[in-house]
């Protein structure tokens, strides 16, 4: 069964949101190379509709071999309210998305990579389908950010495991975590 892995740019103070406004000064060889070699461990990505419209509005017009994929790939978007994906290869997932990403999980293929915590990924965890959380935890305190913009916020109920722990060179630390067995599962709505 394929697995579901999210990546998530964190800053000290739990901040995902906005990273293009505070991640830049922490990226160099090696997070570019692990960055790299997570896409390229995957044939298929899954986003919300606000990551797949930044996305989306980003990726198109890049050419180098990491846009190259990302770009051909394919893509699901998990929305009740996007109506048309005019990225190549997108798929709209509409309907129950626990029923529609188990059905993904089962299809043959590798992982599935996520990027961002918000609203589809936090249904996933509370349903047992987010295999692996990989949170990038950067050296900076944001000091800004609304309640849906954290990465500790209401709703987020699961023991996790950590896996590994990756320092790389510029302060960041990658921390991957998967369900603990016992893990207890809370609810919420995208």
């Amino acid at each position: 069964m394929r697995r579901i892995i999210n990546s998530t740019y964190v800053s000290l103070d739990g901040v995902i949101e906005h990273p293009e406004q505070w991640q830049f000064d922490y990226l160099d060889d090696a997070t570019n190379k692990f960055e790299s070699d997570q896409l390229f461990a995957s044939d298929a990505l899954l986003m919300g509709r606000r990551t797949y419209q930044s996305f989306a509005e980003a990726w198109p017009s890049q050419t180098d071999p990491f846009a190259d994929k990302i770009n051909t790939m394919p893509k699901y978007v998990a929305s009740t309210t996007l109506q048309q994906a005019d990225w190549p290869n997108t798929t709209i997932i509409n309907g129950d998305l626990v029923q529609e990403v188990t059905k993904l999980k089962q299809q043959p293929g590798n992982d599935i990579l996520m990027y961002g915590f918000g609203p589809v990924a936090q249904t996933l965890l509370a349903h047992g389908l987010l295999d692996e959380v990989r949170l990038w935890v950067h050296p900076v305190f944001v000091g800004t950010g609304s309640p849906s913009g954290l990465l500790f916020r209401e709703g987020n109920n699961a023991r996790m495991t950590l896996v590994d722990g990756k320092p790389l060179g510029l302060g960041i630390v990658i921390l991957s975590y998967r369900p603990a067995d016992d893990h207890t599962h809370g609810t919420r709505d995208r």
